[in-house]
């Protein structure tokens, strides 16, 4: 098999975005629309990929990494200047070089390599990735010969009426011989409407040469779409999840509402998952099988655990083991690990905090900076008081413990394996092991109080 090289065209401001954020870092489906496209690249084992950067090039690198080598366009300048930017990397190498806008989140691996091979298979100079419209309105037209072969590619603005009329489009993406490549393009000029070095003009100076052009028509036009504007972003999002949410549904995951449920390109679910709607799930998120999720829930990279039901939540950074009840309305933050059969109820929070194999915190409880041991219950309102307005500290609630309603417990502190924290009580010292502790002031009643201060008022 041939070298494969390819060449990402990153280098636009993308001013119709109308952001400060640079268009290739827009997300769709939680990942910047760059990364889907080098991604996709990456699955086709090429030997290289050059990611040409311009506006906002540090971000762009900072988002690929390794993934890319990497040119400057410092001066946008068209397509063919854009390409002609990574000559330095790829001159005099034998292969084929397939050409990808960073701006097509929704091309897939399997349609690029579908291109390639029709270009390898037909020993071809240049092959293009076209498709039918009705109203192709503003893409760039392919023109073919009475032969039906490919004759050149014309832009909208400067086409003829009668190249106006054709429907087969150019995607923008392309295929190669990287030698013919970056000899056609020294003779590209910039005499056009745009004064600029366009791309397609390569394909007439081979086509001058008598070098075979061909085209791999797509029936999935909608893969090719560049995203120039937040109307276009909005449909590729939508488009993006739609195909995300049907793999799922097909590997056997339960989507109660799809078109309400928002799953992340790197989420890993499992079988007879169910998943309300008003979901968002993202991140390197992992669901085990018969988790219930939602409605109405947030979770970002975490592992939820085999039976596990997340209601009206959410859940970040975290891991949550099987047969777990949590919600509806609590909070798991980062750096929390939750056992198995655990109840964490309506409005707890829990941060940074391990919580044993059946415990429970049914309801609004605080959390924090704690290791909760196995079968403990934690009453309704209770609070480990972790912050003193410099540091952080630990609170260690030993197995089997149970702690009443409304109490305080103020770190550093440790509740002995099976002691009793009595309602109301603020603890400052350690509780030892099945112990009661007491740590409220005495009930004082004061009779005829209420009619005292009545009279009072009325004076």
């Amino acid at each position: 098999m041939a070298n494969r090289f390819a060449i990402v065209l990153a280098a636009g401001q993308g001013t119709r975005m109308k952001s400060s954020l640079y268009k290739v870092l827009h997300p769709v489906c939680g990942k910047p629309m760059v990364q889907h496209v080098v991604d996709q690249l990456n699955d086709l084992h090429l030997s290289k990929v050059i990611t040409v950067v311009g506006h906002g090039a540090e971000k762009v690198k900072d988002h690929l990494g390794e993934r890319s080598e990497f040119v400057l366009q410092e001066e946008q300048l068209g397509t063919g200047h854009a390409v002609m930017k990574a000559e330095p990397l790829l001159r005099n190498l034998e292969g084929t070089t397939l050409v990808v806008c960073g701006d097509t989140p929704l091309l897939t691996a399997k349609t690029l390599e579908s291109l390639v091979l029709k270009h390898e298979e037909e020993n071809a100079k240049v092959s293009v990735l076209t498709a039918q419209l009705e109203d192709p309105t503003g893409y760039g037209r392919v023109v073919r010969n009475s032969s039906d072969e490919v004759e050149k590619i014309v832009e909208h603005k400067d086409a003829n009426p009668e190249e106006l009329t054709i429907g087969e489009i150019n995607t923008g993406t392309y295929c190669f011989d990287n030698r013919a490549l970056f000899e056609a393009l020294q003779h590209v000029s910039n005499d056009n409407s745009q004064g600029e070095y366009y791309l397609p003009d390569v394909i007439e100076i081979l086509k001058v040469k008598n070098e075979k052009i061909v085209a791999y028509k797509t029936n999935d036009f909608e893969e090719t779409i560049g995203v120039n504007d937040r109307v276009a972003l909005a449909q590729a999002e939508k488009s993006m999840r739609e195909r995300v949410n049907f793999q799922h549904m097909k590997n056997g995951v339960t989507l109660i509402d799809p078109d309400n449920t928002y799953i992340g390109m790197d989420v890993q679910i499992e079988q007879d998952v169910v998943i309300y709607p008003g979901c968002n799930l993202y991140g390197e998120t992992i669901i085990k099988s018969h988790a219930v999720i939602g409605p109405n829930t947030e979770i970002k990279d975490c592992e939820i655990g085999e039976g596990t039901t997340v209601r009206q939540s959410v859940a970040h950074e975290s891991k949550i083991g099987a047969n777990v009840q949590v919600g509806p309305y609590a909070h798991i933050r980062p750096a929390s690990d939750i056992g198995n059969d655990v109840k964490v109820g309506n409005f707890v929070e829990i941060k940074k905090s391990t919580f044993g194999d059946g415990s429970k915190a049914s309801h609004l409880s605080y959390i924090g900076d704690a290791d909760v041991g196995k079968d403990v219950n934690i009453g309704c309102g209770t609070i480990t008081v972790n912050y003193d307005g410099l540091n952080k500290y630990k609170t260690i609630i030993e197995d089997d413990s149970f702690i009443g309603c409304n109490s305080n417990l103020v770190a550093p502190v440790t509740i002995k394996k099976g002691a009793y924290v009595a309602a109301g009580s603020t603890i400052t010292k350690d509780v030892p092991e099945k112990s009661l502790s007491i740590a409220r002031s005495r009930q004082t009643n004061k009779e005829g109080y209420v009619d005292r201060l009545k009279n009072m008022k009325k004076k």
